[in-house]
């Protein structure tokens, strides 16, 4: 038995550690930002379509400002003229209209296909205005706007409204399109403005180009280096396939079975009879024209 003394304290250092532990989840709760939106609930909200319909959203804008300022260098890279884009009011204020554009679109009242192209375009359009809002950048890990002490990047951030939904990058690619479409040929269609990314489209996608692009998008990923490459028997493959392995398969031999749907036949080949380790590699570096390598058309 206790002494006496320690029997009368039992209940309030009881009571204090509780009060402690709750004021230390509380800070924590603070410190990480609000909660995020739940993907279930954005599931939802967005799963809603029209099969039937015929309407389609007026991509022009982004045509005008991806011809101008995108294009692809030597090396296989897309990459934009921040710099330029930046200086230019007109162009600057034109891609602002445009994200607006969407945001006033009704995409519940689209058919899939023209919703697809709807989020992929708003998260593309999007993260180039968040690098052009705080241009001149190394990367767009270095523009920590998210909420939470320990986030990075801006894809936390509430940027844009869709129907009443005040969204995030997060939001538009990992609560919407990657939940309600399920398709593993997302992560090579949004374009998070780095070298490690897949390229940003040198044209808008649209409901009737969708699989055609996604397909070359994802084709011409897999057969660049920094999408999968081979040092003798050493596989080094992106990052994005550690990140979101579920997305590609339960398993090592799934995943690259996904990846070599869409690679040339030596190198799909190679990934098929591949049984060793895998390793994985990923470039922030940012996609600026200003970085492109010599000699390049950029």
């Amino acid at each position: 038995m206790p002494a006496p003394s320690m029997m009368h304290e039992a209940p309030y250092m009881g009571r204090a550690f509780t009060l402690v532990t709750g004021m230390v989840v509380l800070a924590i709760a603070l410190l990480a930002g609000p909660k995020p939106a739940d993907a279930a609930d954005l599931a939802d909200i967005f799963k809603g379509h029209d099969a039937m319909s015929t309407k389609t959203v007026d991509h022009s804008g982004w045509a005008d400002l991806l011809s101008t300022y995108v294009s692809a260098s030597s090396d296989g890279l897309t990459r934009v003229d921040y710099a330029a884009l930046g200086a230019n009011k007109a162009d600057s204020q034109k891609l602002s209209a445009y994200i607006d554009l969407l945001q006033d679109t009704k995409v519940s009242a689209l058919n899939r296909d023209e919703q697809y192209a709807f989020w992929v375009n708003l998260y593309n359009a999007v993260t180039v205005e968040v690098i052009l809002d705080h241009y001149p950048v190394a990367s767009i890990r270095d523009i920590g706007i998210s909420p939470g002490l320990f986030s990075t990047g801006p894809w936390g951030k509430k940027l844009v409204t869709v129907e009443g939904e005040d969204l995030s990058l997060d939001n538009i690619e990992h609560d919407i399109l990657r939940k309600v479409w399920d398709e593993p040929r997302v992560h090579y269609a949004v374009n998070c403005a780095s070298y490690g990314c897949p390229n940003l489209a040198l044209k808008p996608f649209t409901g009737k180009t969708l699989e055609a692009m996604l397909e070359a998008a994802a084709v011409g990923y897999v057969n660049h280096p920094r999408g999968v490459s081979f040092d003798g028997d050493r596989l080094t493959i992106s990052k994005i396939y550690d990140w979101y392995g579920k997305d590609f398969g339960s398993s090592n031999a799934q995943l690259l079975e996904s990846i070599a749907q869409h690679a040339k036949p030596a190198l799909a080949k190679k990934l098929r009879a591949h049984t060793g380790r895998i390793r994985y590699a990923y470039d922030w570096s940012l996609n600026d024209t200003a970085n492109a390598p010599e000699g390049s058309d950029s």
